[in-house]
């Protein structure tokens, strides 16, 4: 595997314990050697030693997860997510909670392996909303820290300047739940000052270089950087990092955790506060008392901060200008120095901040933290920050490396102390390794009489004249021989001379190295006062934020009582930590700095060297070799590797110790490789113990086969089971409808043979009887049996209802044409006669009208077939409803057929006018339009037939009787757009009061009768012609003709 091939690499082995020789030279050249493989991981044992490469590399990568994810730790590459795996899979498996401490120096890459820790479990925890949803907001946390705890130092562009332990908390299936954050010492004094070259916070430039133009003119700030005082007016440039993109990333982190947009406003509100109390500028003055006093020289950025909070600008004015001072039951209000103003200002900028960013912890931690009391498993990651060495360090410093010592002295206590005192309780033969503990540093600095921050919380609350050099003094005075603690004062009574130690400062010999502190600032620092003047005028704001980081300013709740130091403080949070991570099983991941100018790839030996040295690297390699790589007590290991020994499987009921005896014993490991403690079992070599995972994992899949295989097993027999009742109930089935089918073949037989029998006996009677009239008999018979079937089987095949379905079945028989056909005619006239039964009177008239009028113009005048998509109104003009026309309906009465619009063609001239005709039962009417007056009414009876042609328009002549009245007058010639509606209703009309039929003519020529002689007319079409009608033109006295379209 490429994991075991790596680890036995002879250049640079992968596992340090593996090395040979062990010397610190070949112990920086193996990180050296790997280092420039871009092999930046290497172990010692199941400790994790990490070289920050200065540049992303392509090893964190969802294939790259996959490949780690539930392997065993040394079956692969070093590599981050391998202890992250291992320390996941012993919290899920093994229900044993977890811490994973990152240490190093600033700069060695601390804080980006903790989010690759927590992305790495992120990624290998299961699937799901809620889980996803909890994995995010866990994750989102980062930005949000990073964006208001982390600045630039000299040595770290991204450098944590607060201490962070989070722990994360999983359910019984690995899935996380939700986490707590702890913050430790967020360096509140970089708000005021920094070093040239450093930066402040990230949220100041990230503020300004993101916002949008409305959120900065309702923060009332400007994007100029150079323009705050606290950003010392330098400009914001970072090479490699985008404020305005960060600020975006903060802002959505912040949506995915749960802070409402209320929130958020409040919280950048407060930090524009904050970043605003820097161009605050105070000049002096003196009273009428001669005492020298301080006021605000330009009150435009106090007035403006007054608007951001809802406070009076006088109140925050003499906050800062004035300090009451209580002596006894009086209270006495006394001004300020310009000095004392400066550091009034300054002190609430950073208390500002720090319970600023105090509350934002608190905030992320209602949101992540678990709300159920269910039992949970726990994983903590702490990323804080690393062992300082300045040119110049003071109180921060201090702290910091105090925080370093006690995290050393947990690796001392439990990797290279605890393993030779394990071996001892255990009886285990052991070489005893020589290592630094330097508990007697801690002891030197956290001892509650003569330790260090103890003097320095003595001299903080001793009355009278306090400083630094008091404080130096009894330090000198405590711990002058002290062979970890050394002074201007303690050389020179060891008659020893260094330039290098200033006359203010003192020395301490940390594990890391020897650092030299100013004593400068301690005491102020240690005190971090704010005045009350200041809490009261913060608390009387109206910003509900703001207000609830001040409630010490509540006027109902003032207290005398001095509030705990810094130094005190600290001391206690780290107390907690440390209490804290000795509960978990530790995890360790070292950071080295390879260099001080942040290359990308740069290694420089002597500065990893002194970090191996002060990070105990090659005693650890010591410890590792001399001892055994992995312990474990009889119970859980019995119980973990049992199925590896037929007489350990699949129950034990002996001692867990003899148990594991005989396990091992089938094994076959070289005795050298194993020891048996007193409660524990005890392996050398980490190869042995990925010899046992593996066949472990062997024996686990073939017992998986063996489930699965008598699962499978009596999965078969079940079903086989199942299959063979289901057989029987077939067979069982089968034979009866065999039987009943064996019984209806015996009975056609029967009947087969008693029909012959019967034949017989009919055939014998008949030749006695009926042999005269046999063939005329059966003729009969087979005649009424063949028309018996037909009619039966003709009832259960009629075609459907439909009158337009003329579709009949055929005779089976040619002596039933005739027969079939009449039945054909008979059926579809009763067809006929049922659906005109089921008619409407108006639409059986509608539809008689129809017939008519397919009779008499189908196939015989062009116009026909135009006429079938126009339905047959009768009224067309609106006799009810026109009043003009009430003359007209009164002459109609209730006997009307049909009222059309018709043009009348003038006898003389061939033109056409306009003409009202009307229909009734008795007579037809011509009315002039305009008047509505009747001006010629015909009797039906005087109408002796009509004219059309056989084209397509709509030119009639309506014959009259010479003998009636109107006939004198001649013939009517007519033309209507209803032609065919027309002529049909006045042929039903007259047929029905005459009783006779009215003659029509469809031809081309025709003659009329006028009054001066008959006329022949001829229809010619034309193009001529208009579209609207025919167009008559006379040709003589006694020639017409009409030309058509």
């Amino acid at each position: 595997m490429e994991g075991s091939s790596s680890m036995l690499d002879a250049e640079a082995v992968a596992d340090l314990v593996l090395l040979d020789p062990l010397t610190e030279e070949s112990l920086v050249q193996t990180l050296q050697e790997r280092f420039r493989r871009r092999d930046i991981y290497t172990y010692i044992g199941n400790v994790v030693i990490s070289v920050n490469p200065y540049q992303s590399l392509p090893i964190y990568t969802p294939e790259k997860v996959e490949e780690y994810r539930n392997c065993s730790f040394f079956a692969v590459k070093p590599h981050i997510y391998a202890i992250a795996d291992d320390a996941y899979r012993s919290l899920r498996d093994r229900d044993r909670d977890q811490c994973i401490l990152i240490t190093g120096e600033s700069g060695a890459g601390k804080t980006e392996a903790s989010k690759l820790v927590m992305s790495y479990v992120a990624a290998v925890s299961s699937k799901g909303e809620e889980v996803n949803k909890v994995k995010e907001q866990l994750l989102q946390s980062n930005p949000v820290l990073e964006a208001f705890g982390n600045a630039k130092t000299v040595r770290n562009d991204n450098s944590s300047r607060f201490g962070k332990y989070m722990d994360i908390e999983f359910d019984f299936k690995g899935e996380p739940l939700g986490g707590v954050i702890s913050n430790y010492l967020l360096e509140k004094s970089r708000i005021v000052r920094h070093v040239k070259g450093e930066r402040n916070f990230h949220i100041f430039y990230q503020l300004l270089a993101g916002a949008s133009p409305q959120l900065l003119q309702q923060l009332k700030l400007r994007q100029d950087c150079g323009h705050y005082g606290y950003l010392d007016r330098e400009g914001s440039s970072l090479p490699g990092m985008d404020d305005a993109a960060n600020f975006h990333a903060m802002q959505d982190a912040m949506r995915i955790i749960g802070f409402s947009p209320t929130e958020v406003t409040e919280l950048l509100q407060v930090t524009a506060v904050v970043l605003k109390l820097g161009n605050v500028q105070l000049s002096s003055s003196f009273q009428a008392s001669g005492m020298e006093a301080c006021s605000i020289s330009e009150p435009q950025e106090l007035h403006e901060i007054c608007e951001l909070i809802g406070l009076d600008p006088g109140t925050l004015e003499r906050a800062l200008c004035s300090r009451t001072v209580k002596a006894r039951d009086e209270a006495v209000l006394t001004t300020l120095t310009v000095p004392q103003g400066y550091y009034g200002r300054d002190a609430l900028a950073k208390n500002i901040y720090s319970r600023l960013f105090d509350w934002l912890v608190k905030r992320i931690n209602a949101s992540i933290q678990v709300k159920s009391d269910k039992q949970r498993k726990v994983m903590g990651v702490l990323d804080i920050y690393g062992f300082e060495i300045f040119q110049d360090n003071g109180f921060e410093q201090f702290i910091i490396n105090y925080c370093n010592e006690k995290l050393q002295q947990i690796f001392i206590l439990m990797t290279l102390k605890e393993e030779q005192e394990e071996y001892v309780r255990e009886g285990i033969q052991w070489t005893p390794v020589e290592f630094f503990d330097n508990s007697i540093i801690c002891n030197l600095i956290e001892n509650n009489t003569t330790g260090i921050l103890a003097m320095l919380d003595e001299e903080c609350l001793r009355p009278g004249v306090v400083n630094e050099d008091t404080f130096l003094t009894k330090l000198n005075q405590l711990l002058a021989t002290h062979k970890h603690y050394e002074s201007k004062e303690t050389q020179n009574a060891r008659r020893v001379t260094d330039a290098s130690l200033p006359p203010r400062c003192f020395r301490i010999h940390h594990y890391a190295g020897k650092v030299t502190y100013n004593v400068t600032g301690f005491i102020e620092k240690n005190n971090d006062l704010l005045f009350r003047d200041l809490s009261q005028a913060m608390w009387a704001a109206q910003h509900a934020l703001l207000r609830s980081l001040f409630p010490e300013g509540d006027p109902q709740k003032v207290s005398l009582k001095l509030p705990p130091t810094a130094g005190f403080q600290f001391k206690s949070s780290v107390a907690m930590l440390m209490k804290n991570l000795y509960s978990k099983n530790p995890n360790y991941i070292r950071c080295i700095k390879p260099n001080d100018t942040k290359s990308a790839m740069v290694f420089t030996p002597e500065l990893v060297l002194a970090q191996v040295r002060y990070l105990g690297l090659l005693e650890n390699v010591r410890v590792r070799r001399a001892g055994y790589a992995f312990r474990q007590l009889y119970g859980p290991f019995l119980q973990r590797y049992k199925m590896l020994n037929a007489q350990t499987w699949p129950r034990w009921d002996r001692g867990d110790r003899e148990g594991t005896e005989v396990l091992l014993a089938g094994l076959q490991f070289p005795a050298e490789e194993l020891a048996f403690g007193h409660t524990k079992i005890f392996i050398r070599s980490p190869r042995t113990l990925f010899d046992l995972e593996r066949r472990r994992q062997e024996r686990v899949a073939e017992l998986a086969t063996l489930i699965q295989k008598m699962f499978r097993g009596w999965r078969c027999r079940t079903q086989y089971q199942l299959m063979r009742k289901s057989q029987i109930l077939i067979s069982a089935w089968f034979r009866g409808h065999r039987q009943k089918n064996r019984y209806k073949q015996m009975k056609r037989s029967a009947l087969i043979l008693q029909a012959y029998a019967r034949g017989w006996k009919a055939r014998k009677t008949y030749r006695k009887y009926f042999r005269s009239s046999a063939s005329t008999c059966l003729a009969n018979f087979i005649y009424r049996r063949l028309v018996q079937k037909y009619l039966v089987g003709l009832a259960k095949n009629l075609p459907p209802l439909s009158v337009t379905d003329r579709t009949w079945p055929p005779a089976p028989y040619r002596f039933l044409d005739n027969t079939n056909q009449e039945l054909k005619n008979i059926f579809y006239h009763w067809k006929c006669k049922k659906y005109r039964d089921q008619l409407s009177a108006s639409r059986r008239a509608q539809l008689q009208a129809r017939l008519c009028a397919s009779e008499l113009f189908k196939d015989k005048k062009t116009l026909y077939p135009k006429s079938l998509q126009q339905p047959f109104r009768g009224e067309y003009l609106g006799l009810k409803q026109n009043p003009k026309y009430q003359k007209l309906h009164a002459v109609a009465k209730d006997k009307l057929v049909m009222a059309d619009s018709v043009r009348k063609v003038n006898r003389a001239s061939g033109k056409t006018v306009p003409r009202l005709l009307l229909l009734t039962t008795e007579h037809l009417v011509l009315a002039d339009p305009k008047a509505a007056q009747p001006k010629t009414v015909l009797s039906l009876s005087d109408i002796r037939g009509v004219s059309v042609t056989r084209f397509s328009d709509g030119f009639l002549a309506l014959h009259l009787k010479e003998v009636s009245t109107v006939g004198a007058k001649g013939d009517f010639l007519l033309v209507s757009d209803h032609l065919i509606e027309l002529v049909t209703r006045l042929y039903q009309t007259f047929e029905a009061t005459t009783g006779q039929a009215l003659p029509l003519h469809i031809t081309d020529r025709f003659s009329t009768r006028f009054p001066k002689g008959d006329v022949s007319i001829t229809v010619v079409e034309s193009p001529k012609a208009s579209t609207n009608g025919p167009v008559c033109k006379k040709k003589g006295s006694n020639k017409m003709e009409v030309l058509v379209y």
